[in-house]
């Protein structure tokens, strides 16, 4: 079983590209999946029946595990056993007739406008990590980009001439999204004032850079916002995917086509991008009853 599942991470890693996290996520899964069959006595998935499943799943639950990541465990099992199916492993999928849990649907936390604005006011002296982060604010509410999508850009990926940026999403597909004149003046100004202050080696083509000249993390990115939020006294934990709800939110409020807003985004399906119109749907209905007179 083991091995099964070392061709299986193998096939979605090189065959399908999925990212590094995905992958870990389902081997995590997996090899839990797997622990319990050598525990209840299963010396191959072919042995696994639908039953099975509907045991592993109830014994999640009764340790307590939310239904968000019972359905994540269940679509990791139904992958692989998929992937059998089509290697010939398998003569029947024995979780298809197992459905998912039926999750409550978390909106995304968003900032408002107001408050979109004095974080982006922040941070304020034009020292070279101000001006970074300023840029890096800018450029993730314009663009609704991943952070790991912030983060990897490459100083080739921007074009200033035609106002948008190039980045690689979830298994390594390119999308362009155009980004804004505010966007563009901070860029420019951690480009010429702030970036060649920070950068150590002359080959470094990596946009964003750490004080020690080598490309910004994540985390460091995250602890930027918390700053920036600190000072202007948002009182709401604020995280980098937080800003990418806002812009999706903040464009189909002011009228975005919601395609196009699929396609900056960089979701595959449409169905991911319209929990954004429930969004603004709570936020007219929160307007009409503040403002109509007979609310």
């Amino acid at each position: 079983m083991q091995s099964l599942i070392e061709e299986f991470l193998n096939y979605i890693s090189v065959e399908r590209g999925l990212s590094r996290n995905t992958i870990d996520a389902y081997s995590r899964d997996l090899r839990q999946f797997v622990a319990f069959l050598t525990q209840t006595g299963y010396d191959s998935v072919s042995e696994v029946h639908s039953h099975t499943l509907v045991d592993y799943l109830r014994k999640l639950q009764q340790q307590g595990m939310k239904p968000t990541s019972v359905t994540r465990k269940l679509a990791a099992i139904r992958s692989f056993f998929q992937y059998l199916l089509r290697e010939r492993q398998l003569k029947a999928d024995p979780s298809e007739t197992i459905d998912s849990l039926k999750t409550p649907q978390r909106l995304p936390k968003v900032l408002s406008e107001k408050e979109m604005v004095r974080l982006l006011e922040q941070p304020g002296a034009a020292t070279p990590a101000n001006l970074r982060d300023k840029a890096m604010l800018e450029l993730m509410y314009a663009t609704g980009v991943r952070v790991s999508e912030l983060v990897s850009l490459k100083v080739g990926d921007i074009n200033m001439d035609m106002g948008y940026i190039r980045c690689f999403g979830k298994g390594s597909k390119e999308r362009i999204v155009p980004m804004g004149s505010s966007a563009q003046l901070a860029l420019q100004n951690y480009l010429n004032r702030a970036r060649p202050k920070i950068v150590r080696r002359a080959a470094e083509d990596t946009l964003f850079l750490n004080h020690h000249g080598r490309k910004l993390t994540r985390q460091g990115f995250w602890q930027i916002i918390q700053a920036a939020a600190r000072r202007v006294d948002i009182k709401i934990t604020v995280t980098p995917h937080m800003l990418r709800h806002s812009f999706a939110t903040h464009l189909l409020e002011h009228g975005a086509d919601l395609r196009a807003v699929q396609e900056m985004l960089g979701h595959a399906d449409i169905s991911t991008t319209q929990i954004y119109t429930h969004v603004t749907r709570t936020r007219l209905k929160e307007v009409y009853d503040k403002t109509h007179p007979r609310a």
